[in-house]
């Protein structure tokens, strides 16, 4: 039997790198699968839904294997694939989806029919998302491999950008969902909260969807220096002065076309006083103060339906405080849920291919080993600006 290690959720604020099974082309339940393959992970990257998890925001249990962002190469085929082969190097999106259930065929694969008993959508490596073995690990088993599986038709080429192609999995689509449900366009001023890697991604895709201004709020001071770096305003949100107050200083008005919001439940709040004590629904309010009306806002910020560590009875259940009458009264749009990363996968690929977006550099990828991967959970949560990603088995360094 093959050797597999994973990177394993242990406890509240602790994670660690353990030997795991080796993937077999079964389901949760244990059916045999042979819409499947098995994988060699070339690149898995850690990402701040998962520190959700680690942190004991959610019901994730101990021993839950962790990772949804996973670029790997095909070693085992299962009988009933047509359209993979061994050696193929693939990017993963991070849901689950069977490419047969209603949702799946109107392209919402966030939320398949299938492939979780307890409710719509699933993912990898994910609580209450269908139990499906998380990809942080050496080898991991992809489902429904002909449908889920975008491969990469110059496997040489890919691994020249492969610091960028990794992104694919979640992060870039994610930020771009947010961009494109935000109604993003030629010419318009966004604003997003959050200058994490979500964040930063949905930035690099307002400009690449043509934003004449992106402009990128957040409290922690390194991580608005790097988004500074790359070429975005910033407005530091644990100052006094307001947010309207600091878009108007940049803009000159105080309303942006579009905003994003990029944070999700674990929300600060906005003001110098405020800015440690948790609010969840901040970021929200405060997009619907500072989007015109008629404008639109995405949400691809995490949300969820059970908070166990939230300090509010209602946050306990997924209840927040949103000044919906707000919204209602300058006829807001917002759009909530997973994103679809099928819906926009192939398209961003090409853009990375061909140049138009260098998503490694706005990021700040920077690959470390799978034993790495605890000390990374750490200093990602203490706010690094960075986006890390494990090379399981040093691929990329022998490449380099």
């Amino acid at each position: 039997m093959a050797e597999n290690r994973g990177v394993v959720y242990v406890d509240h604020g602790r994670v660690e790198v353990q030997s795991i099974p080796f993937p077999k082309l079964d389901n949760p339940l244990g059916r045999k699968i042979e819409h499947g393959v098995i994988l060699r992970v070339v690149t898995t990257n850690i990402c701040g839904s998962d520190q959700h998890m680690v942190r004991g925001r959610t019901t994730a249990p101990s021993g839950l294997v962790l990772g949804h962002e996973i670029t790997g190469e095909v070693i085992e085929v299962g009988k009933d694939v047509e359209t993979l082969k061994k050696g193929d190097l693939v990017s993963v999106p991070f849901n689950v989806a069977c490419g047969r259930c209603r949702t799946c065929k109107e392209q919402h694969t966030g939320v398949c029919l299938s492939v979780n008993p307890a409710r719509a959508g699933g993912a990898y490596g994910y609580v209450d998302m269908g139990g499906w073995i998380g990809g942080q690990a050496e080898y991991v088993m992809v489902p429904y491999a002909d449908f889920n599986l975008l491969r990469f038709p110059d496997k040489d080429a890919a691994m020249l950008k492969i610091e960028d192609l990794t992104c694919l999995s979640d992060i870039l689509p994610t930020g771009y969902h947010g961009a494109v449900t935000a109604g993003v366009g030629p010419g318009a001023t966004v604003y997003i909260a959050g200058a994490g890697p979500v964040g930063l991604a949905a930035a690099a895709s307002a400009r690449l969807l043509g934003a004449a201004v992106v402009i990128v709020g957040d409290v922690n001071p390194l991580r608005l220096v790097h988004a500074r770096a790359v070429g975005f305003e910033t407005v530091d949100l644990s100052l006094d002065a307001t947010l309207s107050e600091q878009i108007a200083a940049i803009l000159g008005e105080a309303e942006v076309d579009c905003a994003i919001d990029c944070v999700g439940f674990e929300a600060r709040g906005h003001g110098h006083a405020g800015s440690q004590s948790e609010a969840p629904a901040t970021v929200l309010n405060s997009l619907m103060e500072v989007t015109r009306a008629a404008g639109r806002i995405g949400i691809p910020g995490l949300y969820v339906t059970d908070d166990p560590g939230a300090s509010d009875p209602a946050a306990k259940r997924g209840s927040l405080s949103i000044r919906l009458g707000l919204g209602w009264a300058k006829s807001h749009s917002l759009h909530t849920g997973q994103t679809p990363v099928m819906k926009y996968n192939r398209q961003l690929m090409q853009a990375i291919l061909w140049d138009r977006i260098k998503i490694a550099d706005i990021v700040g990828v920077q690959v470390i080993t799978l034993d790495q991967a605890p000390d990374s959970y750490q200093q990602f949560d203490a706010g690094a600006p960075k986006k890390f990603v494990i090379d399981p088995h040093n691929t990329l360094k022998r490449a380099a």
